[in-house]
């Protein structure tokens, strides 16, 4: 999905505005298993991912790797309270795809907001279904069972399982590798 249209899905932007607000965005092209920000850097960036998939993860004191959100084409990408708040980031992003991406500074993204009321809208538009999304996770992992989880999942992310590493997909669900692979045998079983 291209940015115009995501953009016009959720706010119904006049075409004026839509080609001002565009040309603030930098199209780059992005390696598979490239960094965008790490660990301690302040994210200076909010991204649109055109076609590719990212993910956001930490670090465990073991160094093990815990993959906190998965990021799909037509979906803006951040660590949002490092973007916002401009404060070291938590956590690594990674493109685990070739992608294309589109990217704002948080200078240039105020400025828009200042200048276009339908920029704000869109930003309170966003902002709420990220944090809806952020709550169902939380009730996910808290309250579903394994096999819960994974359903909800393939609801968020319809075809994650075969874009990126199960490793990741179970470190996103709180579970180990095996209860995964056990959840995915049962249901090829079924079908």
């Amino acid at each position: 999905m291209n940015l115009s249209i995501f953009l016009k899905q959720v706010v119904d932007f006049s075409s004026e505005e839509l080609e001002d607000i565009v040309s603030h965005f930098e199209k780059e092209s992005v390696q598979k298993n490239e960094i965008l920000v790490r660990e301690g850097q302040i994210c200076s960036k909010l991204y649109f991912i055109e076609k590719g998939v990212g993910r956001s993860y930490y670090l465990k004191e073991d160094g093990m790797e815990i993959t906190q959100w998965f990021f799909i084409d037509g979906k803006i990408m951040s660590s949002i309270e490092s973007f916002f708040q401009q404060v070291p980031s938590i956590y690594y992003l990674e493109m685990l795809e070739d992608s294309v991406i589109y990217s704002i500074t948080r200078e240039r993204l105020d400025m828009l907001f200042a200048r276009y009321h339908n920029m704000e809208k869109f930003g309170r538009l966003l902002s709420t279904e990220m944090l809806t999304r952020v709550v169902n996770k939380l009730n996910a992992l808290q309250f579903q069972t394994a096999r819960e989880r994974y359903e909800y999942m393939l609801k968020e992310f319809p075809d994650i399982s075969t874009r990126v590493s199960l490793g990741f997909i179970a470190s996103y669900l709180g579970m180990t590798q095996e209860t995964l692979s056990r959840i995915r045998r049962n249901d090829s079983k079924k079908s």
